[in-house]
């Protein structure tokens, strides 16, 4: 009998993109709950407690399991085929998909919230739909604005992100070359890595860093459909690194 498996996510959130791939990819049924940004953190904690207010959280037959990595590895558990964690390099997945929930992951957040600081209307995209009108960018200026303030953005911080993202991009270029990623079948790795290189090719001003590598396939290859677009030219002149 199949368990009751609840998922909740913040659209559109990376790491839930993680997780719903992983539900695929196991075959399992499950249950989507949307939550609202701003009411979130106090729906999850009555679900998964204090250290539970961020998205993505599962519950398995009314278990609470918090985070895109304890998920991956209750889902293996659950369903030990396809293997989210291949035994013939585990040890490498594991470091791997630590690597990308620990160094990667907010960079999602943060440089996709830095380029919508500069260019406002864009946040209309993330939803699927056309870039705000004045109305609109009004809203979005207010909007980005907090999450700078609940991220803890700084324009020091996107300077130092964006100076650090070209080593970030040779490493996952590595961990495909030794076929710890970017094989036939997706892995733990694949799936955290690749949500976030995806959410990154929305920004315009990193297309050039990012395609052509190992992160960009990954990325389209795993998570082909994604809303959003920050024109080129968001970030000032000077603070993305040349490829």
């Amino acid at each position: 009998m199949s368990p009751a498996i609840v998922l909740h996510v913040l659209p559109p959130s990376h790491p839930c993109m993680t997780a719903e791939a992983a539900l695929r990819l196991k075959g399992l049924e499950y249950e989507k709950v949307a939550l609202q940004a701003g009411r979130h953190g106090d729906e999850l904690e009555a679900i998964y407690g204090p250290d539970g207010r961020t998205v993505p959280g599962m519950t398995v037959d009314g278990e609470p399991v918090h985070g895109s990595r304890p998920i991956l590895a209750r889902l293996e558990e659950l369903v030990p085929d396809p293997p989210l964690f291949p035994d013939a390099i585990r040890d490498a997945v594991v470091e791997a998909e630590a690597w990308g929930d620990e160094h990667l992951q907010d960079l999602g957040r943060r440089l996709t919230w830095g380029a919508m600081h500069f260019r406002p209307e864009s946040l209309g995209t993330f939803g699927g739909g056309e870039p705000l009108d004045g109305p609109g960018t009004d809203f979005a200026m207010r909007y980005v604005h907090a999450s700078w303030k609940y991220h803890g953005i700084s324009a020091a911080l996107l300077a130092e992100d964006l100076a650090g993202l070209p080593a970030k991009v040779d490493h996952i270029d590595a961990l495909a070359a030794a076929g710890t990623i970017g094989g036939e079948h997706a892995n733990a790795a694949d799936l955290q890595i690749g949500a976030t290189v995806r959410v990154l090719l929305t920004i315009g001003d990193l297309v050039p860093l990012l395609e052509g590598r190992a992160g960009e396939r990954i990325a389209r290859r795993w998570f082909p459909e994604y809303p959003g677009h920050v024109p080129a030219g968001a970030f000032p002149a000077g603070w993305v690194p040349a490829r």
